[in-house]
């Protein structure tokens, strides 16, 4: 009989989760996720719900701060691969509750790790790692790899960066396969609309309709590396196919600033941001993280990843997401 492999996956309701969910059990796995309770039932899996695979994730109450659902939940499946996707996943506030950020960023990992070392230690473990660890240090050709130094410039880098050196210990330590997957940002139409792209993106929509007046954002010249999460997901799972375990950058290699974004946006719509964005203070880090541009040319070797949507179809993706929400609305 034909044996299924078994995915468990925390952050499942996430936008990675969710297009990790479907990739997975495209593949024929059994997918098994957690979620945190929330007094909202509806705000808790609502990103799957409306994918129609629900019923082929098993879904539990868990959290990665609490070591004894984790426990009881590896010893119970066992899964072949493991996913970390869990954490206080916003940048700016993570300035605001870096307490908080650290624990699920940070501890929550090792929580994991231990959980794994005890209950399922022949499961694969990859590791959202992120971008953000890299903070203030670039190469001097102007990309960050595996190689470059970290200097990360948040509360929320730097519990990246404690997980990720975690992550590599167990992996040393205890024999066990775990992975990092640094990826820099990624978006999808999925993405929460208090991040930046999707911020941009919805706001020029409700612009455009008359629903909307401004956008106000932080720093318009911060430059990041923009990917589509479709494309990077497919990346998590082959880093846990590849026959060691090992840590990856995964990136497109080309880096836009924030204000050519909302350039390309606007003009998208036919509109003139620069009469639409203003930047606001409350928005700006305490410090920023000005450049990100990734080199992934070691996952495009070793893993043959390479990115397939471009940022323009993404972009397209996410702006037609939001006419098609609005015009549902009229």
């Amino acid at each position: 009989m034909f044996n299924m492999k078994k995915a468990f996956i925390t952050g499942i309701g996430g936008q990675d989760g969710s297009y990790l969910s479907e990739y997975l059990i495209n593949k024929n796995y059994k997918v098994y996720g957690i979620i945190r309770r929330n007094s909202v039932v509806e705000h808790q899996k609502n990103r799957l719900e409306n994918l129609n695979i629900n019923k082929k994730i098993e879904l539990s109450y868990g959290d990665v701060e609490d070591r004894t659902s984790l426990d009881n939940l590896l010893k119970k499946i066992k899964p072949d691969e493991i996913y970390n996707l869990a954490a206080q996943s916003h940048v700016r506030i993570s300035f605001d509750v870096p307490e908080y950020t650290i624990k699920t960023n940070a501890l929550g990992v090792f929580n994991m790790l231990e959980s794994l070392r005890f209950n399922s230690p022949k499961s694969k473990f990859y590791q959202a790692s992120s971008s953000e660890m890299f903070g203030r240090s670039v190469d001097k050709n102007g990309y960050q790899r595996e190689t470059t130094k970290f200097e990360p410039t948040s509360p929320y880098g730097c519990a990246k960066v404690f997980a990720f050196n975690l992550v590599k210990h167990y992996r040393h330590a205890y024999k066990l396969f775990c992975a990092n997957g640094i990826l820099f940002n990624h978006e999808s139409s999925r993405r929460g609309s208090n991040f930046v792209t999707n911020k941009v993106i919805k706001s020029a929509v409700e612009i455009k309709l008359g629903i909307k007046k401004k956008l106000y954002l932080g720093n318009l010249d911060s430059f990041r590396d923009w990917g589509h999460s479709k494309d990077y997901i497919r990346a998590m799972h082959l880093i846990l196919k590849h026959n060691k375990p090992d840590d990856f950058v995964i990136a497109t290699g080309q880096t836009r600033s924030i204000r050519q974004l909302c350039k390309i946006v606007f003009d998208n719509l036919n509109l003139d941001y620069k009469k639409y964005v203003k930047q606001q203070k409350k928005f700006l880090r305490p410090e920023e993280l000005k450049y990100l541009k990734g080199d992934s040319s070691k996952a495009r070797k070793v893993l043959n990843w390479k990115p397939e949507i471009s940022f323009e179809q993404m972009i397209n993706e996410m702006t037609d997401f939001w006419i098609k929400y609005y015009n549902k609305k009229t």
